[in-house]
């Protein structure tokens, strides 16, 4: 089922479990042409995002939440991410 979803599309679905309020999701994988992690595949992506998950949690942790809903996609999918968590009215 996921293989058909586009890796972006695959993304948001994974976040969908953190309840954001605001994904702003940014492949920033042409930049990174010819670097040894896009050799493999792995895209290059900068993430924000806002959900009220992350209230009262540190920044530690939110990356933490992030990469458990990515899971797998970690190194084989995404090379690299770039990641700002944010709890609503931070930003």
């Amino acid at each position: 089922m996921s293989e058909a979803l586009s890796l972006d599309a695959l993304i948001h679905q994974r976040l969908a479990a953190l309840t954001p309020q605001e994904i702003h999701l940014h492949d920033d994988s042409a930049a990174h042409a010819g670097h040894a992690g896009a050799a493999s595949g792995g895209g290059h992506f900068e993430l924000t995002l806002v959900s009220p998950v992350f209230a009262g949690v540190n920044a530690v942790a939110r990356h933490r939440l992030v990469y458990q809903a990515l899971g797998d996609l970690i190194p084989s999918r995404i090379h690299a991410l770039s990641l700002r968590a944010y709890a609503p009215g931070e930003l």
